[in-house]
Order: C-alpha cells, then sequence, then structure tokens
C-alpha cells in the first residue's frame, strides 16, 4: 500500500491508525490541527500525541491543516495524488453539550469537514477507499424507546426483545427523535460517505461508533468516558455522572480492535456499507459498573457525585450488534473487554496523568 491519509491523526483513533500504517505502507500523512484543545481546553490536546508520532516514525508526515479550508485539503490529496489507497476520516467535534455552544462550528467541522475531504478523494485519487469514524448518536435517541428493564447496577432491553441478545443492529431508524446537535451534524456526513459511494462508486464505509476508548485518549469531562473516568480516579479529580441514576449502559471498543476493523475492511473494500461497531454484547457497562472496575483496577477510591439532569439526546442503553460486520469479514474478532481496556488505560496512560 502507497500512501494513507488521517485526519484527526493526534487523536484516539487516528494515533492508532497511524501507529498501525506507519508499519504498513510507504507514508503515513496525519491531517490535524489540535481543534480538540479548542473545544475542551488544554488537558484535551492532542499536540502530545503528533509529537510522539513524528519522533517514532520517519514515514509520518504531519500537516497541521483545518479539514474546513478546501485549498489546503485540495494541495495535500493533489501532492499525493494517486498513490493515496487509504484514508481514514477521524477528525471531529465529538461532544453533545459543546455542540450546543457553538453549532455553526460543529456542522461545519462535522458535515462541511467531511464533504471537503470526500471531494479531495474523488477528485485527486485512483478511487481510494474512504472509512468514517460516525456515530451511535446518528439514531438519536430511539433506543431510549426500548423496552428498559431497571436492574441494581444497570439498564437492560426487557429479554424478550430482539435486541436483548445480540445489540442494535443497523436497521434503527433516524427519524423522528432527539439527536442532539452534535448527533444531526454527524448524520449529515454519515449520509454523504454513504452518497459518494452509491453515487460515484467510491469503496466507502461508515462506522457508527458506541464508546470508542483506548490509553491515548485524551479524555476530558465532555468526552471520553472511560478515559477521562479513569483519569479521575487514578489521579484523585472530582467526577460528575449525569442522569438515569448511573445505570445507563455503554458498550466499549479498544482503538486497537477498531483499527483492526478498518484494515480488514481496506483490504476488501465495500461500496457505501454502514456498520455498528462498538464492543457488543461481549464489552459493555454501565455508569455505576464502570466506577467499580476503575476503582478496582487502581485500589482507589472515586470522588463522585451525580446529577439527576441527563445530557439531552444521550443513551440510556446502547449496545451494537456486531453481526453484519462480523458476517462480511469473520476473521476479525474483539481482543479486549471492558476490564481489559481498562487495565490498559491504567497501566498505559498512568504516568502521562501524574
Amino acid at each position: 500500500m502507497g500512501v494513507v491519509i488521517i485526519t484527526g491523526s493526534g487523536g484516539l483513533i487516528g494515533s492508532e491508525a497511524v501507529r498501525f500504517y506507519a508499519q504498513q505502507v510507504d507514508a503515513v500523512v496525519g491531517i490535524d490541527n489540535d481543534m480538540r484543545a479548542r473545544f475542551f481546553g488544554a488537558e484535551a490536546s492532542t499536540s502530545w500525541n503528533v509529537e510522539a508520532l513524528q519522533g517514532r516514525f520517519d514515514n509520518y508526515h504531519h500537516e497541521a491543516v483545518d479539514i474546513r479550508d478546501a485549498d489546503a485539503i485540495g494541495k495535500i490529496f493533489q501532492r499525493y495524488g494517486r498513490d493515496v489507497e487509504l484514508v481514514i476520516h477521524t477528525a471531529a467535534q465529538p461532544s453533545h453539550d459543546w455542540a450546543a455552544r457553538d453549532p455553526r462550528t460543529d456542522f461545519t467541522v462535522n458535515a462541511n469537514g467531511t464533504l471537503e475531504l470526500l471531494e479531495a478523494t474523488r477528485q485527486h485519487t485512483d478511487g481510494a477507499t474512504f472509512i468514517f469514524t460516525s456515530t451511535n448518536k446518528v439514531y438519536g435517541d430511539r433506543p431510549n424507546e426500548l423496552p428498559l428493564v431497571e436492574r441494581e447496577t444497570r439498564w437492560e432491553v426487557d429479554p424478550s426483545h430482539p435486541y436483548a441478545q445480540h445489540g442494535i443492529d443497523e436497521a434503527m431508524s433516524v427519524d423522528a427523535c432527539t439527536h442532539s446537535l452534535f448527533g444531526a451534524s454527524k448524520l449529515a456526513a454519515d449520509v454523504l460517505v454513504q452518497e459518494y459511494g452509491r453515487y460515484f462508486g467510491l469503496p466507502t464505509a461508515i462506522f457508527r461508533g458506541g464508546c470508542l476508548t483506548g490509553p491515548d485518549h485524551s479524555g476530558t469531562q465532555l468526552h471520553g468516558f472511560l478515559a477521562y473516568l479513569m483519569k479521575c480516579v487514578a489521579t484523585g479529580q472530582p467526577y460528575s455522572v449525569f442522569g438515569y441514576r448511573g445505570k445507563q449502559v455503554r458498550d466499549n471498543i479498544h482503538s486497537s480492535d477498531l483499527i483492526a476493523a478498518f484494515d480488514v475492511f481496506a483490504r476488501n473494500p465495500r461500496v457505501a456499507e454502514v456498520y455498528n461497531i462498538g464492543g457488543g454484547p461481549e464489552s459493555n457497562c454501565s455508569m455505576l459498573e464502570a466506577i467499580a472496575l476503575c476503582e478496582q483496577v487502581t485500589g482507589r477510591e472515586l470522588d463522585w457525585t451525580y446529577v439527576d439532569d441527563n445530557r439531552v439526546g444521550d443513551h440510556i442503553w446502547y449496545v451494537s450488534d456486531l453481526r453484519k460486520f462480523k458476517s462480511h469479514y469473520p476473521d476479525w474478532s474483539l481482543s479486549y473487554d471492558t476490564e481489559g481496556i481498562l487495565k490498559d488505560i491504567y497501566q498505559r496512560a498512568g504516568s502521562r496523568w501524574q
């Protein structure tokens, strides 16, 4: 493989992709202007990760460019042209709460930025595969309409419902529900990637992620659930739990497992495919269960408070149905469950937090 372009290359998924492909291809081009620091403050900056990538890989070329800048993006793609075989688009404004503060920036980054990258791929490459990191928030709060049963430490779907065993599949409707502004901007990008596949024949994949996590996540209160939680437990920072009695459930996938999924798709791409991706039934937890696991891993107690108001559009229970992706790529499987993810975060990121 010649050249791989990765947006958001300093972030969790982007940097994991850089580390993987820098050992597989001639050149990796990373596009990241550290907007995460603007969104969430200095503690969320990805500059440390970019510096580490530049120091480790001679074939990593960094571009501090805004993905909304059509001219700059076009020049990058034109420079590498037909050598570009794969584009992995992970750059985004990723927070519900932040999107409501500045809807224009949220939408232009998530939707317009994706359009610029798709158009550059179409204009300057020889049909490079385009992988988009979408989100389960494209389903809005529709999952909250499922028949939910409250247990001691978590919400669960009623055992008689089809989703109870395998999780939520790609047939769930995206209409007539509250998405949050973030969910709406990501849905716009999601549909664009599908249409560039169908209209122009580009090999494209949309991965609608659950909780994407790992030790290189610059977690903060507004984004990065497990990484930020573990950071608070490890360092003694206070933590706030928002709504649903702390029993809301998320499925969790390690960044390396997600990149492995990207890679098997890239090696045998399809057109305009949509996949729900996450920890699925094998790797999920409630907020209360995550706190207990973090305390168990670190041997420390978390100083946390409960806020009764949940975030707008937030899910009470979300577990991804992985059967469609596994049926297309049966050699792929998860390497980490939630406890394994938390241990890896603590072991590899703990010294950085200190």
